[in-house]
């Protein structure tokens, strides 16, 4: 189990490190250690955006307790220092944000930035690192989850997105986290906007890109969960698509393979019958569809062609206790009359595709 604990950059909220999931909020909190004062802003700049995540911090706790996940999240605001960046970023310690001018991050010395960066950066990151490196020990790879949100505004622009999942080239879970948002048709759900999910150096880069850990970043709009009722609705929304990722879900180990593999049981044998069924129908329209590719073609590349379809379809049949003919058998996977099908695609076959089909030494129709 891993404990509960906080000291000045962070604090962990304790949770299982076999479940499968690291919870991670860079923006949780708007406060600033005493010695800082308000680094010369007014009381009310830090509840915008500009100081931290709104409502992040109280879905990230929630999603901790619905699944008994470890998390790890800041203790400072972002205006002191920005843990989602990387060491060496420019806007690692902001001076102007929003047009908010910051007086105590101006004229910052290099002993300052140091300070700052060994007193609170150094540490949330080494908290990070120590609670995914405790559970990826268990054998079960995490998924690391980092939760933010963003304005419901950008510079007098309305952003339309409710949700939004951001990621870097690695789109494993970002893709089953979107399709999970998107099977509500009310939502709105943002890919990769309005920033991108891949910022060198930022805390996903250092954590979990690295390792080949899946990861995505969830995106709030902050309008709709700046109160308790709004952070406790989506923090069970999606507790609910996190539950099911980890339910159906394994991770495979690390770089050993780019899906998400599923363990969830195999159908029943009806099922299974009608999944086979619909997946042959759909590869007759579309080879219906593709009149252009010849059987000759079909054979030389594959080693089958729509005539062995019409083959197996009447074996099928025979085995029934079913009389099929092989012209209607043909009709069904042409779609018209064989010969009517000759008559209008089949072309004749050249030379070269004469070589590979005799090399290839296939069965004859």
């Amino acid at each position: 189990m891993i404990e509960s604990e906080q000291a000045g950059g962070y604090r962990i909220i304790g949770g299982r490190p076999g479940c499968g999931l690291v919870l991670l909020c860079d923006h949780a909190s708007n406060t600033l250690p005493e010695d800082y004062g308000t680094l010369g802003l007014r009381a009310s700049e830090f509840e915008r955006h500009i100081a931290y995540d709104i409502g992040a911090a109280a879905i990230t706790e929630r999603l901790a307790a619905i699944l008994d996940a470890p998390a790890v999240l800041s203790r400072v605001s972002r205006l002191l220092i920005d843990p989602n960046r990387g060491e060496d970023d420019p806007t690692l310690i902001m001076r102007l944000s929003d047009g908010a001018v910051i007086p105590g991050n101006h004229n910052l010395s290099a002993t300052e930035r140091t300070q700052r960066i060994e007193r609170y950066y150094r540490p949330y990151h080494q908290a990070v690192s120590r609670v995914i490196s405790t559970c990826r020990s268990t054998n079960r790879p995490p998924v690391i989850f980092s939760v933010h949100s963003m304005t419901h505004a950008w510079k007098g622009v309305h952003r339309p997105w409710q949700v939004s999942i951001l990621s870097g080239p690695d789109r494993r879970l970002a893709e089953v986290l979107l399709s999970g948002f998107r099977t509500d048709a009310r939502l709105l759900v943002g890919d990769n906007v309005p920033y991108q999910g891949s910022l060198e150096g930022d805390t996903l880069y250092q954590h979990a890109m690295p390792h080949g850990l899946l990861n995505a970043v969830i995106e709030y709009r902050q309008d709709l969960v700046a109160d308790a009722q709004g952070q406790a609705q989506w923090a069970e929304t999606t507790a609910a698509i996190l539950q099911t990722i980890l339910q159906r879900y394994q991770v495979a180990h690390p770089f050993s393979t780019p899906e998400i593999v599923m363990t969830k049981p195999a159908p029943d044998p009806k099922t299974q019958l009608e999944l086979e069924a619909a997946a042959y129908r759909r590869l007759v329209a579309h080879l219906q569809t593709r009149a252009d590719v010849q059987n000759i073609d079909l054979m030389n590349l594959a080693g089958f062609c729509r005539n062995c379809l019409a083959n197996w379809y009447q074996d099928a049949a025979t085995a029934k206790g079913l009389e099929i003919s092989k012209e209607a058998a043909r009709e069904q996977v042409y779609g018209m009359p064989y010969k009517e099908w000759q008559a209008k695609h089949q072309k004749d076959a050249t030379p070269q595709q004469k070589a590979a089909f005799d090399a290839s030494n296939p069965h004859k129709h």
